[in-house]
């Protein structure tokens, strides 16, 4: 897997690839839709709500040239991403992870939401910072996860006290936690290890950024329901 994408990111051209794809096929997407099954009984475990068949987890190796100055074809990545059922219409987090031949890359959380997403998130944190601060000190899933990341703003958002005691978190956009992995596990059978156990300390935190999107009811639910 590692290898390939070593030549891929020297020869990211149609040409190079399409000769190329069984051992794409063979080497990379078959063992990474194995290694998301394998991954998908961890979380049955702990976070059953977030298994995905293998095939919807896995992205597409193409990549979507249409509007970047970058006109490469393929990624030079192969990665995954396991949401929350029935959370894409609620814009709910989740668990992703990637593998190239630089990184490997874990993360959860909440990415880029739209605007209602991030007022229900940012009312969810200045009511109940306290939980947040709790889950985010745990020093045992702080070491396999790291700290909390993600874009923010430089004022705190319109309604928002900037004396807030959880100011930071609330100016934040995205609420991520993101852990990198040494390449090398990539054809070890560590990895799923590594990857599920990051995976569960990363559990409380999207269980907490999620409450609320799940509490609210979508749209279509209420029509059901006769509103």
């Amino acid at each position: 897997m590692v290898r390939f994408f070593r030549s891929l990111k020297r020869n990211n051209r149609r040409e190079w690839f399409q000769p190329r794809k069984h051992l794409f096929e063979q080497h990379v997407k078959t063992p990474m839709l194995e290694l998301v099954s394998a991954i998908n009984a961890g979380l049955a475990k702990f976070a059953p709500d977030y298994v995905t068949e293998p095939k919807e987890a896995v992205f597409r190796i193409y990549r979507d040239t249409r509007f970047s100055a970058d006109k490469t074809p393929y990624k030079t990545h192969i990665a995954a991403s396991f949401a929350r059922r029935g959370g894409e219409r609620l814009g709910a987090g989740g668990f992703y992870f990637s593998v190239s031949n630089e990184t490997i890359e874990v993360a959860a959380g909440i990415w880029h939401p739209d605007r209602d997403v991030t007022l229900l998130v940012r009312n969810h944190i200045a009511e109940t910072h306290a939980e947040l601060n709790r889950i985010l000190a745990d020093k045992k899933a702080r070491k396999l996860t790291g700290n909390l990341q993600g874009d923010t703003l430089t004022r705190s958002p319109k309604g928002f006290d900037p004396e807030h005691p959880a100011a930071g978190f609330i100016k934040m956009k995205d609420w991520i936690l993101d852990a990198r992995l040494d390449p090398s596990l990539a054809t070890t059978p560590q990895l799923h290890r590594e990857v599920v156990a990051r995976f569960r300390a990363m559990t409380p935190l999207i269980q907490y950024l999620n409450r609320p999107l799940i509490a609210r009811k979508p749209v279509r639910d209420l029509l059901q329901d006769g509103w």
